[in-house]
């Protein structure tokens, strides 16, 4: 691949029929692109988190993703409620999720701290009451 390509996703709020669409899709992009296992393991499970994350706490969002020889980017924004305290949201076990999202098998508090485990990097920008910007990256090699 020698140009950089460039993705683009609408995250509905609360449609867990369609959580995880934007993942898998890119997830079968990189197969097809032929990236290593392990890349593509890697940004699908970064991607399934925060697209998750936006479909429960943010009213939904958008995805957009780049797709290089050296990195594969993924900026998740949303304009959802912001979050209150990035520390602790980052603790492993700590959600904010309320039952009914629980009942579903999600809400664990495991998104972020995953998010930050699989990916080379991670910035998150966040404004109370005006959304999250989650910025990652994978490195390639």
């Amino acid at each position: 691949m020698s140009a950089s390509m460039q993705l683009h996703y609408v995250v509905s709020s609360e449609d867990f029929t369609r959580a995880g669409e934007a993942s898998s899709d890119v997830k079968s992009k990189l197969k097809k692109l032929g990236f290593s296992p392990d890349v593509v393991r890697r940004v699908a499970i970064v991607m399934y988190e925060g697209e998750i994350n936006m479909v429960i706490h943010a009213n939904g969002g958008e995805i957009e993703v780049v797709i290089s020889e050296e990195e594969v980017i993924m900026k998740l924004e949303d304009h959802g409620p912001g979050i209150a305290d990035v520390e602790q949201a980052m603790q492993e076990g700590f959600s904010t999720a309320p039952d009914n999202i629980r009942t579903l098998g999600f809400g664990a508090g495991m998104g972020l701290p995953n998010m930050k485990k699989y990916a080379d990097v991670m910035e998150i920008q966040t404004k109370i009451n005006v959304g999250t910007t989650v910025l990652m990256k994978v490195a390639v090699s």
